[in-house]
């Protein structure tokens, strides 16, 4: 398999010198499958299950040979950060990391950046989705790295449910899903649910809260986060607004109703199990999880009816967002085999292996050639189509944004705090945890 072009450009970069980098450029560029073996050994940690990348290559090497000297070693995203550290130190550091943005802020000065002049932003632009922008090193300086695969967000429903109270297809905005809760969940005179419309409105038990609050905020206009005029990163709760109440107090408040039993909304609170669960065992008829949770529910319960649509949007918005998971090869400082994790990295963002590494792994390719091939599987076909709108911020790790998310939400079904009070102190300590 002959290399494309963006390959070329960033097979040079870690060499050790033009010289080199040329020489491996050359002789790369004119090899076809077979038994050569330019790349070497590499060890890629990941965040990813093992299963599914291991799968992925296993595939990918039948055609793709010079990748047959590839590894890959699951690592525990709570630990990751740590491990990497002390490899480097050790002069142990492997030779790729797979990681998603919520990685990235705690990794980031542990990665080698991918200079603009070796990867141009027009070039980045053209070939992966527009989420993998959030890879780009402060000041347009560089790249952390090479986007790979994308989990979206999705809309689990519960197609018996659904149909039995005359529910034809899964709501498409927030406002026909609110409209639903009347007469799809079921609670006992003293208002207690023995069966929910969805999991919204507490934090702990609902699977993917962290997620599913960036996409409200998203999708509200509220990035989350931001780099100032002066480089420093902040967060951005949207606790301010020109017209009408703040665009992050209208979020929260979005949120935390269907947990309040005076509201028409209520469907959910903090005595029931994980939303997961309850989706799995029929007890909840719709259900918010990354698409990649598909196999795994459908391997949990064969017998349940469920169906994946895209995540709901605001009836007045324009423009579709949905929070993502983009995983990206980011190389480590320490690597051994720079140059081979780089091509490797380059390679896995052909067509051929993006598709391979799709299927096997059941998330969404990060490559916009890709995309536009639509899947015969109904539920990749969702993954991709929204991975073309899926959006994302650069967070802290994701236990202390789930620390600060949790207190917010928690504060305000309380009663503890207003939306307002609630709203900047979480700003204010995520604004903290990024600049540490």
């Amino acid at each position: 398999m002959k290399i494309s072009l963006f390959q070329g450009i960033l097979i040079g970069v870690f060499g050790l010198g033009a010289l080199i980098g040329l020489f491996v450029f050359a002789t790369y560029t004119n090899s076809n499958h077979g038994g050569t073996n330019e790349i070497g050994t590499i060890v890629i940690w990941g965040t990813l299950p093992k299963a599914g990348m291991q799968a992925a290559l296993a595939a990918i090497t039948q055609t793709e040979t010079s990748l047959k000297n590839v590894s890959y070693v699951e690592k525990n995203p709570a630990t990751l950060s740590n491990d990497l550290a002390s490899a480097i130190a050790t002069g142990a550091a492997p030779d790729l990391i797979l990681a998603s943005q919520e990685e990235l802020h705690t990794l980031s000065k542990l990665i080698t950046t991918i200079a603009s002049a070796t990867l141009p932003a027009s070039t980045f632009v053209n070939t992966f989705i527009e989420e993998g922008g959030i890879f780009t090193a402060p000041n347009g300086t560089g790249y952390y790295g090479i986007p790979f695969l994308v989990d979206p967000l999705v809309l689990f429903s519960n197609r018996s449910i659904l149909s039995s109270d005359g529910v034809a297809k899964p709501p498409a905005t927030w406002e026909a899903l609110t409209g639903l809760a009347p007469n799809v969940a079921l609670l006992t005179p003293t208002r207690q649910i023995t069966r929910g419309l969805i999991a919204l409105g507490t934090y702990a038990n609902v699977h993917n809260a962290r997620g599913i609050l960036s996409s409200l905020f998203l999708q509200a206009g509220v990035p989350l986060s931001f780099h100032s005029a002066n480089g420093v990163l902040a967060a951005n709760l949207g606790v301010t607004g020109s017209r009408g109440a703040p665009p992050g107090q209208s979020v929260v408040g979005f949120y935390t109703q269907f947990a309040d039993p005076s509201k028409v909304s209520y469907t959910w609170n903090a005595s029931l199990l994980d939303s997961q669960q309850m989706f799995r065992n029929g007890d909840l008829a719709l259900y918010l999880g990354y698409a990649s949770e598909a196999r795994f529910i459908a391997a949990a319960n064969p017998n349940l009816n469920f169906d994946v649509a895209p995540l709901p949007q605001p009836a007045t918005a324009t423009v579709k967002s949905v929070y993502g998971l983009t995983y990206a090869f980011l190389i480590p400082r320490g690597a051994k085999n720079a140059t081979g994790a780089y091509q490797t990295a380059a390679l896995l963002t052909n067509p051929f292996e993006q598709a391979i590494a799709a299927v096997a792994t059941g998330l969404a390719p990060a490559t916009l050639t890709q995309l536009a091939q639509v899947p015969a599987n109904p539920v990749a076909a969702v993954a991709y189509a929204e991975a073309l709108y899926a959006k994302g911020w650069l967070s802290p790790a994701p236990a202390d944004t789930d620390l600060v998310f949790s207190g917010m939400i928690g504060n305000v079904i309380s009663g503890r705090s207003s939306l307002a009070t609630a709203l900047v102190s979480a700003e204010q300590s995520l604004s903290a945890l990024l600049q540490q």
